[in-house]
């Protein structure tokens, strides 16, 4: 994937604010719904939206050293993205129809007792990610590289940026496919 580092920056914090709206969205609706699994081994909306803090609570402060630590840069270049760190972005797009992932299991929040802060909590952790793609503005996505869950598997950090926001609109699909199920199966 080739395109412009400005426009790059542009396109995450579009997907950014929508996956907000989509939270704001979630606030409204009641915790049973909120908690509500179509299957045991399903995750709720809530549980969805937990494993993402996880992931959060890794990649935020990773994102935020390699941005301090890197040298500043002016002025816009092509943004090219890494085989590795594009393929796995790519995988997480949302797609019609979704293919199952394993997790990690600590990133796995199956069986959580949750609430509403876990909301709250997401959305903390998206008006961070807005702050940090304002900084990334003015370093290079390409030499800068940043660690990732993977052991031993570096991303460019344009490429890491891609696979945690797409990651995150992966996920609100499929807690918008529970509150869809839900409400189909118990009209």
């Amino acid at each position: 994937m080739k395109q412009s580092a400005s426009a790059l920056i542009e396109d995450l914090i579009t997907r950014t604010k929508e996956v907000l709206n989509a939270i704001e969205e979630f606030k409204m609706l009641p915790e049973a719904t909120l908690n509500w699994r179509a299957a045991a081994e399903s995750w709720s909306i809530l549980e969805n939206i937990e494993h993402l803090n996880l992931y959060g609570d890794f990649y935020l402060p990773e994102m935020q050293r390699r941005i301090q630590a890197a040298p500043k840069r002016q002025g816009d270049y092509t943004f090219k993205s890494g085989v590795f760190g594009n393929y796995f972005a790519e995988a997480m797009l949302p797609k019609e129809k979704l293919n199952s992932m394993k997790t990690f299991k600590d990133k796995n929040p199956l069986g959580s007792q949750l609430d509403k802060s876990v909301l709250d909590r997401f959305v903390q952790q998206e008006k961070t990610m807005l702050d940090i793609l304002q900084q990334a503005r003015q370093i290079d996505l390409v030499k800068t590289k940043s660690a990732t869950t993977l052991p031993v598997i570096k991303f460019r950090l344009g490429d890491t940026f891609r696979f945690v926001i797409y990651h995150h609109q992966r996920h609100i699909v499929q807690a918008q496919k529970v509150l869809e199920t839900m409400r189909v199966n118990t009209q």
